[in-house]
C-alpha cells in the first residue's frame, strides 16, 4: 500500500485522566489527544521547556545516535512538543505501494482493537467463565469449566470458611457437633510449651507487652477461649428506640445455642434476640451453620513500627521457626506505613498447621481447601481495558496483596484496546477461590454485582487453575486480533478488497509495533540503550524525565523531585500506575535520599519491565534494518545475502534473556521455553544446558531461488546471532557502533542484560484473515464486543444498513 494507507495512530498517548479513575463502562475514546490546558499542566510544560531549551537539541539527545541513519528529522507537534512516530523506530515501508491510499481511524474506541493471546499449544485465549472456581473440582486442579453457579458463589460469600465437600471427608458429619475438634484445638499447649527460648528470640523485634500478648494468644490455642458465663459486663450496649439496651456483639451463649440447635446448617436461624438476625449470624446469614461451632477469631498481636526490611524479614522467619506455621505473620495493611516503618501483625494461621492441624484437623475436614496439596502456581486469564500490562499487574498485586514479582506474563500487550492473556501467580498459601474473591473485591461487592457488572478499573480475571510452573516472557505463539477501522475513506470497495487481499496473500512486514516503544517524548528503546551501555544514571534520568502531555498529577510528582528535590512529596504524588518511576524513588527513599546507586535503583524495577527496555532497543534496530532491506531489495523474493534457517533448531529452548523475541514464531522459526512439570528455576537450568543455536544459512546466487521471501529472517542483536551478508550486514554493524555498542560483544556483567539474540521472519502472512464492511452513523457506537461483555450478556453491536460511515472489522 502507499504511505497514506491505514496505519496505527501515531500520537496515541495516554488519555488525560482525572485524579479519580472513570469507571470502565463510562469510558469513551475521544480519538486524538487534547492538550490539557489546566494551570497545573501549563506550569509543568513551562518547567519542561525551560529545562529542555531547544526542542530540536533535546529530541536529538533523547533519541539514539543511530537515529540519524534513518534519514528522518525529529518530529514536533504544532505547539513544539516532541513526538515519537513510527518512522522514528524504523517503521517506514509497505508491501503494496501500487494500491491507492486508504485512510481510516483505528482505536477510536477501546473495543476497536481486541487482542487475544495465542498460547504455545496454538490455542487462542478467551474468557470462558466469570464464575468462582472450585479447588475441589477436576481432581483438585481448580479448573473452572463454567459449571460453577451463582448460588455456589453466594454460599461461599456467606460462609467464606466453609470447606468444599469432597469424597471421603464425611467423618466430621458423624461426630457430635462442637466436639470433634475440642480435644485438639482447645487443648492446653502441652505439646509445644512456651519456654525462655521463645522470649529470647522474639525480644529483638517485639517489646515486652507484645511478647506477653503473643504468649497468651498462643497458650489459649487456635480457637478463641469459650465464654462460659453470660459475659454481658464487658460488652458495649446500644439503646433501641424503645429504650431497650442490646449488645453490639454476639452473645456468648451462641456457642451453647449452636450445640443445641438442630438446624445447624441454617445460617444462624433462631439465635439471639434480634429477630431473625441472630447473634454472630447477623445480617440474616449467621455462622451458626458451620460445623463444630467455629468462632471468628479477632485476636492478633501488633508489633511496633519496624523501619528495617531486614528486621521485618527476620521477624517473619522467627515466627515460622518458633511456631512451625501455626501462627501467621504479615505486614499490617490496615494503616499506612509511616516514616518509622511498617508494623507486623501476628495471628493464628487460618489454613491448618495449628493444634491438631488447626481447622484442617477436624475429623479430616478443614475450614478451607487444603492449600498444601495444590501446585505452587495459579494461572488465570486477564482481560484489561486501556491499561498497560505492567500497570494492570501492579493493580492486581495490590488487591491480591502479593508482590508484583510473583505475577508473570508471556508477553506485553497494547494499552489502548481490550486485550486477553494468561497470567501466572506464585500463590504462596492462596487458593483459586481466594484469588477470585480478592480480584473481584467480594468484600465490597456482591456476587450478583460481580457477575453482572464489568470488572473494576478495567481489569477482569477468569478461568483460574493450578499449575506446576509459572509463565515467562516468550511462552506464546503470537496474538490474534479483531481490528475495527472506522470512517474508512477509499475510492471504491474494489480498492479496499485489493488492499485486504494483498495482506492476505502477500503478507505484511513483521515490524515491532509502537506499543513496544511508546509514543511519549522518551521512547523505551532509548532507555534500553542506556542500560546496555551500563549508563545507569542516564537510564534513570530518562525514566524520571518530564514527558509533555502527561497527567497533571504525574507532572507534579516529577516536579517535586526534579525541581524541588522533595523526595517524600514526589512519592506521595506519584500514582501507583507509574511503576518504574515509583520504584526508583522508593529506592532513593530507602537509601536516605542518596542517588549515587543508580544501578541498584534500576534493579528494583520489576524484571519484566527492565527487560522490556533492552528488548525495545533490539526491536528498534531490527525494524530499521528490515526497512533498509525492503527499500533495497523489495518485498517479493529472497536475494543473496539474506539469512534463512538451514534446518530446524537442534533443540527447543531459549535463554531467559531472549524470551520476548519469540512472540510470532513457529516451532522451526525460534526456540521456545518448555519443560512441563518443572518449576521456573528448574526449567531455566534445563534450558540453559539444552540450548543449541539454530543453524543459519547466508543465501548465495546459487541457492537464493530455492527460498521464498517468507523464509527470510533477520537477527535481533545479541551474542548468538549471525548478521546478513553484504552491505546490509555492514549497515547492521554501523547502527550498533554509532550507538556505542560492540556488534560482537553483548555480554554484560549484569547477566540479565546479556543479550543472546534471536531471529524473526521479516514477513508474515496472517492466518484466518477475514474482513467485512459495516455501516454506522453514531461514531461512539461499539462495532465489536469484548469477551467480558459477551459473558455479562450485554447487547451485541448494532449495525445500521444505511449508516453514514463505513467501518472495516477484520
Amino acid at each position: 500500500m502507499s504511505s497514506s494507507a491505514v496505519r496505527e495512530r501515531e500520537d496515541d498517548e495516554e488519555l488525560a485522566r482525572s485524579p479519580k479513575r472513570t469507571k470502565v463502562d463510562e469510558l469513551t475514546d475521544d480519538g486524538p489527544i487534547v492538550a490539557d490546558a489546566s494551570p497545573l499542566m501549563s506550569a509543568a510544560l513551562a518547567v519542561t521547556d525551560s529545562k529542555e531549551g531547544s526542542s530540536a537539541v533535546a529530541a536529538e539527545s533523547v533519541l539514539p545516535p543511530s537515529h540519524t541513519l534513518l534519514g528522518i528529522a525529529p518530529t514536533f507537534s504544532s505547539n513544539g512538543l516532541r513526538q515519537v512516530l513510527q518512522t522514528d523506530v524504523g517503521i517506514s515501508e509497505y508491501i503494496s505501494r501500487d494500491v491507492p491510499p486508504i485512510s481510516g481511524i483505528i482505536k477510536q474506541r477501546f473495543t476497536d482493537f481486541l487482542v487475544f493471546e495465542v498460547n504455545q499449544d496454538h490455542q487462542v485465549i478467551h474468557l470462558k467463565s466469570l464464575d468462582m472456581p472450585d479447588s475441589s473440582s477436576k481432581k483438585g486442579k481448580g479448573i473452572n469449566d463454567g459449571s460453577s453457579s451463582t448460588a455456589i458463589a453466594e454460599a461461599s460469600m456467606a460462609q467464606p470458611e466453609e470447606p468444599v465437600a469432597s469424597a471421603g471427608s464425611n467423618i466430621a458429619d458423624e461426630l457430635p457437633v462442637g466436639t470433634e475438634a475440642k480435644d485438639k484445638d482447645d487443648s492446653t499447649p502441652a505439646d509445644i510449651p512456651w519456654n525462655d527460648q521463645f522470649t529470647e528470640k522474639l525480644a529483638p523485634y517485639l517489646n515486652e507487652a507484645s511478647i506477653d500478648q503473643l504468649k497468651t494468644m498462643f497458650l489459649e490455642g487456635r480457637e478463641p477461649p469459650r465464654v462460659t458465663d453470660s459475659g454481658w459486663g464487658g460488652r458495649l450496649t446500644k439503646t433501641t428506640e424503645d429504650g431497650t439496651e442490646i449488645t453490639d456483639e454476639a452473645k456468648p451463649s451462641e456457642d451453647v445455642d449452636a450445640l443445641n440447635n438442630d438446624d445447624t446448617g441454617k445460617r444462624g436461624k433462631n439465635r439471639g434476640s434480634r429477630g431473625d438476625r441472630g447473634g454472630r449470624g447477623g445480617r440474616g446469614r449467621g455462622r451458626g451453620g458451620r460445623q463444630g461451632g467455629e468462632r471468628e477469631d479477632h485476636r492478633k498481636v501488633l508489633s511496633e513500627p519496624i523501619s528495617s526490611k531486614t528486621d521485618r524479614t527476620a521477624l517473619h522467619q522467627v515466627i515460622r521457626e518458633l511456631f512451625g506455621g501455626k501462627l501467621d505473620s504479615e505486614t499490617d495493611m490496615s494503616t499506612p506505613a509511616g516514616d518509622d516503618g511498617s508494623r507486623i501483625v501476628i495471628k493464628w494461621s487460618r489454613h491448618g498447621g495449628g493444634r491438631g492441624g488447626g481447622r484442617g484437623g477436624r475429623g479430616g475436614r478443614g475450614g478451607r481447601s487444603d492449600r498444601g496439596n495444590h501446585p505452587p502456581y495459579i494461572h488465570f486469564t486477564l482481560q484489561k481495558t486501556n491499561r498497560d500490562t505492567q500497570d494492570a499487574l501492579g493493580y492486581l498485586s495490590r488487591i491480591l496483596h502479593v508482590n508484583i514479582k510473583d505475577l508473570a506474563v508471556a508477553g506485553t500487550k497494547d494499552k489502548r484496546g481490550v486485550t486477553v492473556q494468561r497470567v501466572s501467580l506464585r500463590r504462596g498459601n492462596k487458593t483459586v477461590e481466594d484469588v477470585w474473591k480478592s480480584a473481584n473485591q467480594l468484600n465490597r461487592r456482591s456476587v450478583q454485582e460481580i457477575l453482572s457488572q464489568r470488572g473494576d478499573r478495567g481489569v477482569r480475571i477468569a478461568d483460574l487453575n493450578y499449575r506446576k510452573a509459572g509463565l515467562e516472557l516468550g511462552m506464546l505463539k503470537g496474538n490474534a486480533f479483531v481490528i475495527t477501522l472506522r470512517n474508512v475513506q477509499v475510492e471504491n470497495v474494489e480498492t479496499l478488497d485489493r488492499a485486504m487481499n494483498s495482506i492476505k496473500h502477500k503478507g505484511f512486514i513483521n515490524y515491532y509495533g509502537m506499543q513496544r516503544f511508546g509514543t511519549a517524548a522518551v521512547p523505551t528503546h532509548s532507555i534500553g540503550l542506556a542500560i546496555l551501555k551500563s549508563d545507569w544514571h542516564k537510564a534513570v534520568s530518562l525514566i524520571l524525565q518530564h514527558r509533555p502531555g502527561e497527567h497533571p498529577e504525574v507532572v507534579a510528582a516529577r516536579d517535586a523531585w526534579l525541581v524541588d528535590g522533595n523526595l517524600d512529596r514526589a512519592l506521595s504524588l506519584m500514582p501507583r500506575r507509574v511503576v518504574a518511576e515509583r520504584c526508583i524513588l522508593e529506592s532513593y527513599k530507602k537509601q536516605g535520599g542518596e542517588t549515587r546507586n543508580a544501578m541498584g535503583a534500576l534493579s528494583t524495577i520489576p524484571r519484566n519491565l527492565r527487560l522490556m527496555y533492552v528488548h525495545a532497543y533490539q526491536s528498534y534496530v531490527w525494524n530499521a534494518i528490515v526497512s533498509e532491506r525492503i527499500r533495497i531489495h523489495g518485498p517479493d523474493k529472497a536475494v543473496p545475502g539474506d539469512l534463512v534457517f538451514d534446518s530446524k533448531p537442534a533443540a527447543k529452548g531459549s535463554t531467559e534473556n531472549d524470551e520476548m523475541e519469540v512472540d510470532n514464531a513457529d516451532d522451526e522459526e525460534q526456540a521456545t521455553t518448555e519443560g512441563k512439570g518443572m518449576s521456573s528455576r528448574e526449567r531455566k537450568k534445563t534450558v540453559k544446558a539444552a540450548y543449541v543455536a539454530p543453524s543459519i544459512k547466508i543465501l548465495t546466487e546459487e541457492d537464493a531461488h530455492q527460498y521464498s521471501i517468507f523464509d527470510v529472517i533477520m537477527p535481533l542483536p545479541g551474542r548468538d546471532v549471525d548478521y546478513p551478508g553484504g552491505t546490509l550486514g555492514e549497515r547492521y554493524r554501523e547502527f550498533l557502533r554509532l550507538d556505542g555498542l560492540d556488534p560482537d560483544n553483548f555480554i554484560r556483567k549484569q547477566k540479565e542484560y546479556t543479550l543472546n539474540g534471536s531471529y524473526r521472519k521479516i514477513l508474515q502472512v496472517p492466518k484466518d484473515l477475514s474482513w467485512s464492511i459495516l455501516r454506522y452513523t453514531d461514531p461512539d457506537v461499539p462495532l465489536a464486543q469484548a469477551d467480558e461483555d459477551k459473558l455479562l450478556g450485554f447487547d451485541s453491536p448494532v449495525v445500521v444498513d444505511d449508516g453514514k460511515f463505513h467501518a472495516l472489522p477484520d
